[in-house]
Order: C-alpha cells, then sequence, then structure tokens
C-alpha cells in the first residue's frame, strides 16, 4: 500500500486584518478522499501537530463541493485531523509522496518552517514526488537543490495567480505572492483563467492554481504513485 503524507498549515491569523484563516477544506478534502478511495495510507502532520485551522471562508455555502460535504459528515476523518502528528517527528523513509493542501496560513508558516523546507528537500532528492495545491505552493519558496538553486528553477509550476488575490482583496495582507514569488525564484510560471481548473506535473513537482484545481493535482500524484 503506497503511503502519502499531507502536510497542514497551523497558522490561523490573517495578517493584521482581525480576521482567521488556515487550511482550505475542499484542498485538504478532495485530494484526501481522492486519494483514500484507491487504497492509498494518508497521514496528517503539521508544524506544531493537533488541529489544524480551518479558514473559517471555506466552510461558507458558496464553496461547498461534494468532497466537503462528505468532510463534514465524516466523524472519522475529523478525529483523524484533530490529531496532526508533529512535523519534526516525521521521516520521509516512511512515506512514498508528500501533499500541501493551501489555504492562506502556509504563507506565514510553511513557507518558513524549517522542518518543512528540510523534509521537501529530503523527499525530492529520494524522488519522491511532492504536490502543492494553490496557496500551497509557497512551500517552495526557501526550498533548495544540493547545488543551492532554488527547487522550483526552471521547472514548470502553477499557483494561486495575483488576480485571484487580488479578487479576494488580500494582495496588500500576505506576506507574498505566490505568483510573484514563483517567478523569482525561476519557476516557469504558467496560469489558466482564473478559478479554472489548472495542474501542472514537471518531474517531481505537481503544483496546482487554486481550490478547483486540488482534484486534478491529486490525480496527477496517484498516476505517479502507480
Amino acid at each position: 500500500m503506497k503511503k502519502v503524507l499531507f502536510v497542514l498549515t497551523n497558522h490561523e491569523d490573517l495578517g493584521d486584518t482581525g480576521m482567521k484563516t488556515g487550511f482550505w477544506i475542499e484542498e485538504f478534502a478532495a485530494p484526501y478522499y481522492l486519494l483514500k478511495d484507491k487504497g492509498i495510507e494518508i497521514t496528517l502532520a503539521s508544524p506544531k501537530g493537533g488541529q489544524p485551522p480551518i479558514d473559517p471562508k471555506s466552510n461558507e455555502p458558496d464553496f461547498q463541493t461534494p468532497a466537503t460535504i462528505r468532510f463534514n459528515d465524516d466523524k472519522e476523518t475529523k478525529e483523524i485531523l484533530s490529531k496532526t502528528i508533529k512535523l519534526e517527528t516525521v521521516n520521509q523513509a516512511d512515506y512514498d509522496a508528500v501533499f500541501y493542501p493551501g489555504g492562506h496560513g502556509p504563507l506565514w508558516d510553511l513557507a518558513e518552517d524549517e522542518n518543512s523546507i528540510a523534509l521537501i528537500e529530503d523527499f525530492y532528492n529520494n524522488n519522491k514526488p511532492i504536490a502543492a495545491v494553490c496557496h500551497a505552493p509557497a512551500v517552495f519558496k526557501n526550498t533548495k537543490n544540493t547545488d543551492g538553486t532554488s527547487l522550483v528553477n526552471g521547472k514548470k509550476v502553477t499557483g494561486f495567480t495575483n488576480g485571484e488575490e487580488e479578487a479576494v482583496q488580500l494582495t496588500s495582507v500576505v506576506p507574498f505572492l505566490v505568483e510573484e514569488m514563483l517567478k523569482s525564484n525561476g519557476g516557469i510560471y504558467t496560469k489558466k483563467a482564473d478559478w479554472s481548473p489548472y495542474a501542472v506535473e514537471d518531474g517531481l513537482l505537481i503544483t496546482g492554481q487554486n481550490p478547483a484545481s486540488s482534484e486534478p493535482v491529486a490525480e496527477l500524484l496517484l498516476e505517479k504513485l502507480k
């Protein structure tokens, strides 16, 4: 049985707005169920362990999908989610791939988290896929190749667009823009129209543009695990 590690944010403050953030339910639920239903064993981790914060906005009626509805009724998965293991205890040798769901939270903690950075580099150097959707490609901000270049340098990648960030009126709130960071790290950044599903695979890296892209990213990851 293949094993996939999901890494979730612990960050819940949306900058200085007084509003809350965290991970986006669909970006966790859609990939989680797609992989679980195919017999993949999933372990959940976060920098601090325990219950990762859910972005309250992702619970709103407008953002419900079959996967979020399933999650809302799924006591077993909620229980597992409340007990994520600490990232520092994780060893890539125990897993076949790693998946990062988005939400704005990762921009603050996972982008800078030393354990996450080391883990991604370890997965990469051991020829294991790394998938990230929407804001989660933020995790590639500080990851490096063995030669010191950025991990995304020269790689085809995508992530939440400047236009999408503008549409949710958080351009001046976030610590950095995902699209700009990927480009400045040398990534070959491409995108589709705002809010369109779009996933890109280049070698071991699989990235998705927005919440609608979370299932396509999981499908690419599933293919890679075969």
